[in-house]
């Protein structure tokens, strides 16, 4: 606990609570490292201890008296100055599900929003989806209603002036101005009476624990306070209003955070209850405090932003990283250098999982919204990303491929050689290759616990698995591969897993990678420190001495935090010395607030800093940046204004996205203010400071013993040295191994190790890797999973580049876009992200546009098409093609596409639901040069975007052209970044091995479908398989399945499929292709690489003329977002695989304004959405409720961030009931999405399902269908008429729907009108669309016994930062 001025007179103590140990470090009060006590326990062991901290905490002070304490002796905490700690209470909690009972109190319309979350899938190949179950037991839905008044979108720009929410003037007023500094309606106010009654009826359930998130109660929090106060009245224990908790904008994430609070927190108070009666003087501030009595200890929690806090204050929702968190601080600490300011890359690599974060500029990286355990929580977060399952990930063999994970062996039984028959495991192979060393590893397996690691069980599984391997093989390549080849394979395909989120982690943000150090920590981070670094490019590494129990040194370390949020919605000027006043003002205020707290737990006020933030954002954008106030250093930038968070923005959004909007307001959604406790004075000298003053001494000191150890090529002499044995500036070159009682540093030849006071400095040399020149006679199936790696990597990098050189929302946030590598022939190589429309349809776009341009293309030119006759699916999604040439020949093709908001068309978006010829749906092009020789070509695309489309009647242009050239100049840059990148590969291993693996991994593909057909012919005899099913207008798809068991081929038929129509549901042939591919990948339900193998073994017939291959003038909208579903459903149908799905995206749009053909342009704004509906059973699952199914999976708007945007109410958004097939197996929900328009607007549907059910199968029932319903106002009858009683009931009341008029004194009356499955209709304000979606088919019969079975996801423990939310994003892009 090293500080250059201890503060301290008394014993400091330190814990980390792990899964399988928890560490201790104890200080006498001497502030010397020296002087620490560091003891390591198991976290669970009942028999001999009741509590693992209470139990280190009494052998720490047991140590420092020099006399035994017995245990259950309350212990005396005079002694003590503080304890820290941090803990996976809550964590486990949530995992295992075993938090506080508790009941979610929401707004009336929102019951299901939680189960509904965001509609998209976790997993977009799995047939049996599976969302996280929802945290509460019931849910209470109170009659109250706010909107905001305003909307972002509102070309006027207009602002309701409105009495603050808290002056005399707002208590009766209909519009008042919240918290954010936006005017709030009240549509409703609370009915309290209601709610008392609601409320008693769940506390007389025995609920106890309650949550609490109205819509708008960030900026409108009265409501919320009066559940607050009622729910307190009745005597629930505990009470979490989401206001309170994160006044941040968005339903979802803020009512997940006060469920996972309300869930958590009382578990964690009973924790600490129990905890703190092991002392004799109580812990905390206040009983530091207290005058009579014993005198308590401090005691203070590590929460999940990296701040402690007074173990009083210690929450639910703030705890969930709270372990992880303590290894962040002790690194950021410990290994960055404030001089020299070389950003960090944290890699913690323990037993059961594998953490990546970063540190930089001298400020941690939080993250707001984060997903752990299935629960997204809206709270600051430190950005810590599991990355892999740690040493406990399990090796497998697969479809001819090398698999790490994510699958874990877990603590129990945990790996082969912890002798409890444990499976094949990462640790077994670093233990088999000898670089695990038994010696050092604690004796405590066996029946008695005093045995150490289990060589020979490791030995015994390898030879299995390698004979395994070897009859596979050797078939092919007639060689056959040694145990150590193979136990390195598996380590090298480890690191190769674990690299690339790491480079996404640094690029996603723009940072280089190479440019960091790598900190190293956790008991197997040392294994795989040196071949991580080496692939990321970095040079230099950092071990603590502490390493093994970094995290409780994080926590000795740490500062007391007590963070401050408000919402806000003001736009940032420069120049506007009022609205900075008032930011000023609102700061200082949440600063006082966040003083007071840290001096009453005892902080003078010069002990007392802070971080203060504005979270901002352009206008029209959903990428907020929380932006910190400039320093003194940073404001010279400014003119020495250290108020500039208008130009801070600007740097910092050009620095993480690659471009600004100088044209764009800025809006300030939040101010936030980090007080910050110091307790922590800096260490006695930095690494660098140690560096410079050190000399290192070349020299073999006397090794503790040498062993045989695997490295690249072979086992070599190794010398083992014992790291305490070893003097400051000794330094090592590898192969070494260098070991304590708590970790095992591994040096490759190419590396070595110098010794300083803190830490061991790995520093590496010009790594040999691929000097050896592979042979490409034989697969090598190790390098097949290696380069199945490197190929998606460079698809991914090509996507970041693309992501941050792009404009539009698009692309930017939405990520509707992929990028890929082909072959010389066009055929597809890797694709990322996987969206399901474009798997199959890019590679027939490339292969089409590589014949037409064969033998013309030069370097540097570069290729456009959207065209549905070539290898296009809608018109908006654009894609653009680059060549890579080895002298004069194309070696490969790399492609982006990208989805553009507009290229013109009869409606704004270029997704018109009444379309029926292609030039109506805007700018269609077959086949041109976007580039020449280097050379953009913005007049000839100009023409085609903007000219051409506006020629045909009705139509216009692009209605953003400048987007669309940014976009487009952006997906050239990503196409260069492939090509760089694939000649960097080029250059690695060779042109030949390159070109050799590219086919072996499509090669590979197509085995694993083959495989299938096979298996596939066997369980059905070897019968053909058939289906069909109908469009709405009748339109039959008819498929035959031809399958050859011997070749594991098959023949999709599609012969008997309806003729082309005179409408938009026609589909471009690749769209059928991409359907045929997503099912294929389905139905192999196995992670194998998607590319041209797949779609080698299936020859594909598609009348001509039909609506799957329609003429090139055809309108094709609908076939992208519907008809591609219908195929899917005829082809799972046909493979018997599972009961339809709700088989549509149900797209709306609605908007107003644009450039109507003869008329001046309007000013207006357009919205589109699809919307979830039920997924099909299947024959060991029921169906999923409210989710996007098979070739969609985006989002849906947040129902506050949706109302703050548009002029609208969201009435109801929830599941629809009974609208699942009934059987054996029930299909899922579909929802209800009702909404309110404020203003006239013109709204569209496009949809299907709304005549022909989703269909249930093995006697299963049917979905049913959907329904869309324009709620219109009607004339009011005359009160004397006869008919009035009757017909008014008619009008108010339709399929369960009723009409409530919010407001409306005159008792406006609607009639119901039903608009078809594609429509468009102009609503006037007051009126709503009710979009009723399908339901998904049933399996089975009713009444028959239940075969679901129950599956975990292995990531589920898996913390989710920034890497897994910008994955699950781009998938949620489709």
């Amino acid at each position: 606990m090293a500080n250059d001025k201890p503060q301290s007179t008394g014993i400091r103590i330190a814990i980390d609570r792990g899964g399988t140990f928890t560490d201790c470090i104890g200080n006498p009060g001497t502030g010397h490292m020296s002087d620490d006590v560091v003891i390591k326990l198991l976290s669970v062991d009942p028999t001999n201890y009741p509590d693992a901290p209470l139990e280190g905490i009494r052998r720490l002070l047991s140590n420092f008296a020099g006399t035994e304490i017995p245990r259950g002796d309350p212990l005396d905490t005079s002694k003590i100055e503080s304890i820290r700690m941090g803990t996976t209470v809550a964590t486990n909690a949530l995992l295992e599900r075993k938090g506080e009972d508790c009941a979610l109190v929401v707004t009336k319309g929102f019951k299901d929003c939680l189960v509904i979350g965001n509609q998209s899938r976790p997993n977009i190949f799995d047939l049996d989806i599976r969302k996280p179950e929802v945290l509460y037991k019931r849910v209470v839905e109170v009659e109250e209603r706010v909107t905001l008044e305003d909307y972002a979108e509102d070309p006027e720009r207009s602002q309701t002036d409105a009495p603050s929410i808290d002056s005399a003037k707002a208590k009766d007023a209909k519009v008042v101005k919240g918290l954010s500094g936006e005017a709030v309606r009240i549509l409703k106010t609370l009915d309290e009476d209601g709610l008392r009654k609601q409320l008693q009826e769940v506390f007389d359930a025995g609920i106890k624990s309650v949550a609490v998130c109205l819509m708008h109660s960030y900026t409108f929090p009265e409501h919320e306070n009066i559940v607050g106060k009622v729910a307190r009245d009745i005597g629930f224990g505990h009470v979490s209003l989401s206001s309170e908790l994160m006044p941040m904008i968005k339903l979802v994430p803020r009512a997940t955070s006060a469920c996972a609070d309300a869930y958590l927190t009382p578990a964690i108070r009973k924790y600490i209850d129990g905890f703190s009666q092991g002392f004799e003087g109580g812990l905390g501030t206040k009983s530091v405090q207290k005058e009579e009595g014993n005198k308590g200890a401090r005691c203070e929690f590590m929460q999940s932003d990296g701040g402690l806090v007074d173990v009083a204050g210690f929450s639910g929702l703030r705890a969930i990283l709270s372990g992880p968190a303590g290894g962040v601080v002790g690194y950021a600490l410990t290994s960055y250098d404030p001089e020299t300011k070389i950003p960090v890359i944290g890699f913690d690599m323990g037993g059961t999982s594998t953490d990546v974060s970063r540190y930089g500029a001298g400020r941690y990286d939080h993250v707001f919204e984060t997903t752990t355990a299935g629960v997204t929580i809206q709270s600051p977060q430190l950005d810590i990303n599991t990355v892999a399952a740690g040493g406990g990930s399990r090796l497998f063999w697969k479809n001819g491929l090398f698999v790490v994970g994510p699958e874990s062996a877990g603590a129990h039984p945990g790996p082969a050689c912890y002798r409890k028959d444990g499976p094949l495991t990462i640790t077994d192979a670093n233990l088999f290759l000898g670089r695990l060393l038994p010696d050092f590893f604690p004796k405590i397996f066996g029946e008695n616990e005093d045995q150490g690691l289990d060589e020979e069980a490791s030995k015994k599984l390898f030879g299995e698995l390698a004979e395994q391997i070897n009859k596979d093989i050797k078939q092919e390549s007639g060689k056959e591969m040694s145990l150590d080849e193979v136990a390195y394979g598996f380590i090298k395909i480890a690191n190769e897993t674990m690299t690339r989120p790491i480079r996404s982690l640094t690029e996603a943000r723009g940072h280089d990678t190479s440019k960091h150090r790598l900190a190293t920590f956790g008991g197997a981070g040392g294994q795989h420190a040196v071949a991580i670094a080496e692939a990321l490019g970095i040079r230099q590494i950092l071990v603590h001495r502490y390493s093994s129990v970094l995290s409780a040194y994080g926590m000795a370390l740490a500062d007391v935090v007590d963070e401050r949020q408000e919402p806000d919605s003001k736009i940032w000027t420069d120049d506007d010395g009022e609205t900075k006043e008032y930011l000023q003002s609102k700061m200082s205020d949440l600063k006082q607030k966040a003083t007071e707290s840290l001096t009453e737990q005892g902080f003078p006020e010069d002990k007392i800093a802070f971080e203060e933030y504005l979270n901002m954002r352009y206008r029209g954008t959903e990428s907020a940046l929380m932006v910190v106030k400039p320093s003194q250093e940073d404001a010279k930038e400014y003119d020495n204004d250290d108020w500039a968070f208008g130009k801070a923005f600007v740097k910092q959004h050009d620095q993480e996205f690659g471009f600004t909007l100088p044209d764009r307001d800025i809006v300030v959604d939040d101010v936030r203010v980090r007080g910050i406790g110091k307790s922590f004075n800096g260490l006695e000298k930095t690494v660098d400071q140690q560096l410079q003053s050190i000399k290192p001494v070349d020299s073999t000191p006397e090794a503790y013993a040498t062993r045989k150890v695997y490295f690249e090529g072979g086992r070599l002499d190794t010398p083992i040295y014992k790291i305490e044995q070893l003097d400051v500036g000794t330094r090592i070159t590898g192969p070494a191994i260098l070991a304590d009682g708590t970790q095992t540093i591994v040096i490759t030849p190419d590396a070595s190790a110098l010794i300083i006071d803190t830490h061991v400095v790995i520093n590496i040399g010009d790594s040999s890797t691929h000097d050896t020149k592979i042979d490409t006679s034989h697969l090598d199936p190790i390098m097949l999973s290696i380069f199945a790696h490197r190929f998606m990597a460079i698809a991914e990098q090509m996507g970041r580049a693309l992501q941050k050189t792009s404009v539009s929302t698009n692309v930017k946030e939405r990520l509707d876009y992929s990028c890929a590598l082909f072959d010389a022939d066009g055929g597809l190589v890797a694709n990322a992200p996987h969206l399901p429309v474009h798997l199959g349809s890019m590679s027939t776009c490339v292969k089409k546009q590589a014949e037409i341009w064969r033998g013309k293309l030069k370097k540097g030119d570069v290729l456009v098409s959207n065209h549905p006759m070539f290898g296009g699916t809608h018109l908006p999604d654009i894609t653009v093609i680059t060549p890579a040439f080895s002298g004069d020949t194309i070696v490969f093709y790399v492609a982006s596409r990208a989805h553009h908001a507009d290229i013109g068309g009869i409606l704004p978006g270029s997704m018109p639901p009444n379309s029926r010829e292609l030039y109506q749906e805007g700018a269609a092009i077959k086949s041109e040069k976007l580039v020449s020789e280097g050379k953009f070509n913005e007049e000839r695309i100009t023409f085609l975007l903007k000219d051409e489309p506006a020629q045909y009647p009705g139509c216009s242009g692009t209605r953003c052209l400048a987007d669309n050239i940014n976009d487009l100049k952006a997906q050239v840059a990503a196409n260069q970044k492939g090509i760089n990148l694939i000649s960097t590969l080029i250059g690695d291993y060779g042109e030949d091995v390159v070109q050799f693996y590219m086919h072996a991994i499509q090669d590979n593909a197509e085995q694993s479908v083959r495989k299938l057909l096979k298996d596939v012919s066997k369980k059905f005899e070897g019968r053909d398989l058939r289906a069909v099913d109908y469009m709405d207008d009748g339109s039959p798809i008819c498929l035959r399945v031809e399958i050859d068991a011997e070749k594991g081929e098959a023949v999709f038929d599609f012969e008997g499929t309806g003729g082309e129509v005179y409408a938009n549901t026609n589909a471009p042939e690749a769209v059928t292709y991409s359907a045929i591919i997503y099912c294929l990948r389905c139905l192999i339900s196995q992670d194998i690489p998607l590319n041209q193998g797949c779609l080698a073994p299936i020859h594909v017939r598609i009348p001509p003329h039909s609506f799957l291959s329609p003429s090139d003038h055809a309108a094709v909208v609908g076939g992208n977002v519907l008809t591609s579903q219908r195929v899917t459903d005829v082809v799972l149908k046909a493979f018997h695989a599972c009961a339809a799905s709700q088989g549509d995206c149900n797209n709306l749009t609605f908007g107003f304004g644009g450039n109507k053909t003869g008329e001046e342009e309007v000013k207006g704004f357009g919205y589109y959405e699809t919307i979830a509906g039920g997924a099909g059973a299947g024959p060991t699952w029921e169906g999923e409720s409210g989710v996007h199914t098979h070739m969609t999976n985006t989002r849906i708007t947040d129902a506050e961030v949706f109302e703050r945007r548009y002029p609208v109410i969201l009435r109801e958004f929830g599941l629809r009931s009974g609208s699942g097939g009934k059987g054996q197996h029930k299909g899922g929900e579909g929802v209800i999405r009702d909404i309110e328009f404020r203003i006239p607007v013109t709204v569209s549907i496009l949809s299907e399902r709304r005549v022909y059910h989703p269909y249930g199968l093995e006697g299963g029932g049917d979905g049913e269908c959907g329904l869309n319903t324009w709620v219109r106002k009607v004339p009011k009858p005359d009160a004397n008429s006869d008919a009035s009683k009757d017909e008014n009931d008619k009008v108010q009341e339709l399929g369960g729907v009723k009409v409530e008029a919010y407001g409306e004194e005159d008792q406006t009356q609607y009639g119901f009108v039903n608009l078809g499955g594609k429509n468009t209709a102009e609503m006037k304000p007051g009126e709503r669309i009710i979009v009723m979606t399908p339901g998904g088919g049933a399996w089975g019969k009713s009444g028959d016994e239940s075969a679901a079975v129950s599956r975990k996801d292995p990531k589920q423990a898996w913390r989710g930062g920034s890497i897994a939310s910008r994955q699950a994003t781009a998938e949620a892009s489709a």
